[in-house]
């Protein structure tokens, strides 16, 4: 399968972006892992602003820069949003609340839970009517949500919004379940001709991609497993990216310069 990317988005530990974050990607710059600073989705009305995590904060701005990116109305863009967590924060809350006598859970928290929470917000900020799917696939939910995003853009040739999030777990779910800091990263893909070309294809095996300096990153981070992906395109490279699949075989993209 085949299709083209428009725009990007990105956002974690020292990637404060997708412009502000080429020359780390591609080397220049020394990769320096700091706090990530999660913006207040502007574009939601001040009530339901109010109600954002800090999970569904990280997709909305990586979904907004890369809608942004691409100079189409973020309204016509079918989305799909995978995460490996979901909105674990929230889901540790509610787990508390219900193992404490008379513990009450809140109907915001409740509605936070639900896994295309993060995909419901976006689609109240740019008022969006357009088809949408939110995904899990543990390790492997970058793999599975771009697949399912780029076959929707040749199914039926439609631009796609594709965002990946994850954040850690809180106590004591991320002894069960470690990760590390905060990763989003959302592409805009379209069915047109585009300045950089994605292949997406499932393959028996490949040989698992890496990203140099930013491999404690990608290995600590389900959504990271991106960043393959990301460095190609910020240094506009031809390059075939393996991703191994927990259950065996693998998703194999191949990168056509040249976004930058």
């Amino acid at each position: 399968m085949r299709c083209g990317i428009v725009g990007v988005g990105l956002l974690g530990p020292g990637l404060p972006g997708w412009a502000a974050s080429q020359a780390v990607l591609t080397g220049e710059a020394p990769w320096e892992p700091g706090p990530v600073a999660l913006p207040p989705p502007a574009a939601l009305p001040p009530t339901e602003r109010r109600r954002t995590s800090a999970a569904v904060r990280l997709a909305l701005a990586v979904a907004a820069e890369a809608s942004a990116a691409s100079g189409l109305a973020p309204e016509s863009l079918e989305t799909v949003f995978a995460s490996s967590n979901g909105d674990g924060a929230v889901v540790g809350s509610i787990l508390e609340a219900l193992s404490t006598p008379g513990g009450a859970i809140s109907p915001t928290q409740f509605h936070n839970s639900v896994h295309n929470a993060a995909a419901g917000y976006w689609g109240i900020a740019v008022g969006s009517m357009r088809p949408s799917v939110s995904l899990g696939g543990y390790d492997d939910s970058f793999p599975a949500g771009l697949l399912q995003a780029v076959a929707a853009v040749v199914a039926r040739r439609v631009p796609v919004l594709f965002c990946c999030y994850d954040a850690p777990l809180t106590a004591p779910l991320d002894a069960r379940r470690m990760t590390e800091g905060v990763f989003g990263v959302g592409f805009v893909l379209v069915p047109e001709d585009a300045p950089v070309a994605l292949s997406v294809e499932m393959a028996d095996r490949a040989e698992p991609a890496s990203a140099g300096a930013l491999g404690p990153l990608m290995a600590g981070n389900p959504a990271a497993r991106a960043l393959p992906l990301l460095q190609a395109l910020a240094a506009g490279r031809a390059e075939r990216i393996g991703l191994p699949l927990l259950d065996g075989g693998a998703v194999v993209l191949g990168v056509e310069p040249g976004l930058s």
